[in-house]
């Protein structure tokens, strides 16, 4: 999470809580600065959100699963909505031993059904909910190797979403020359993001057409590739304008922008504001 930590005491590494509607809400004064994976098992009510501009409802035993980069924002919930919400910064993520292939693990909900949840038979959304609770158990001691106990719980938590995953997709298969273009997008852009902003780079890089990597795209997620770039353009350009000093030239140079007023109609554009007036907030 960019800028000011929402929860007490959070080291910004991993945090995992049982969460309510109230708390829920608190998601939406952090928009656009979410660097972290976030699971989101709903155990009772339900939650409206709007993903990728279409509303999505979460319903008990469904697990939310959000991937760094992409737009949320929650609309309502039931007065008895719970959950519980596990959430680790990438570099946590990225360092799990047991995790082959992070950016399949995020992405292929998404892939496969086209929304980013998946609904879980209760034994396994039970066992599921039992290793979160377990990694609360573990955040709130003082033990002498919390951090390692940690890192092992988070790589047996996502073993198990892992495992329910391949149960859920046995019978939703897209093509895997599709599923497979999508996933080496996704993990070029990260990377690259900040000095290459068009489809070409990632096309050529992918050896295959502008055009064949936008209807990808367009396929797996109803977005383009563009979409996907500057949203993360303008996350990168949120955190440095929240916490650096570095002038707003500085920034739009950091980026790869033409120029200072370029960067400016971009950030105005997306962010409904100013990059001076965001940063004077």
């Amino acid at each position: 999470m960019h800028g000011e930590p929402p929860i007490k005491n959070w080291d910004g590494k991993m945090f995992c809580s049982e969460t309510d509607a109230a708390i829920t809400y608190r998601a939406n004064e952090t928009h656009g600065y979410m660097a972290a994976y976030t699971f989101t098992l709903v155990t009772d009510g339900w939650l409206d959100i709007i993903y990728n501009g279409h509303e999505l409802t979460l319903q008990p035993d469904d697990l939310y699963i959000y991937s760094p980069g992409l737009p949320v924002t929650i609309v309502s919930a039931s007065e008895n909505y719970r959950g519980i919400c596990l959430l680790a910064d990438e570099e946590t993520t990225f360092r799990t031993p047991s995790v082959r292939d992070l950016v399949s693990l995020a992405y292929n909900p998404l892939v496969q059904l086209h929304e980013p949840k998946l609904k879980l038979p209760p034994d396994v959304a039970h066992r599921l909910s039992q290793k979160m609770r377990d990694i609360i158990d573990i955040i709130h001691t003082d033990h002498i190797y919390k951090n390692e106990i940690l890192q092992m719980l988070y790589g047996v938590f996502l073993l198990d979403m892992q495992s329910a995953q391949d149960q859920a997709f046995r019978h939703h298969r897209v093509p895997q020359r599709v599923e497979e273009i999508f996933l080496d997008f996704m993990r070029l852009l990260p990377h690259h993001f900040a000095a290459h902003h068009g489809i070409q780079f990632y096309a050529h890089r992918l050896h295959i057409t502008d055009d064949y990597l936008s209807r990808i795209v367009r396929q797996v997620t109803g977005r383009t590739v563009v979409d996907y770039i500057n949203q993360l353009l303008l996350m990168e350009a949120s955190f440095l304008l929240r916490t650096t000093s570095l002038s707003i030239t500085q920034i739009a140079d950091r980026l790869h922008f033409a120029d200072t007023p370029s960067f400016s109609k971009f950030f105005s554009r997306l962010k409904g504001v100013s990059p001076k007036k965001y940063r004077s907030r």
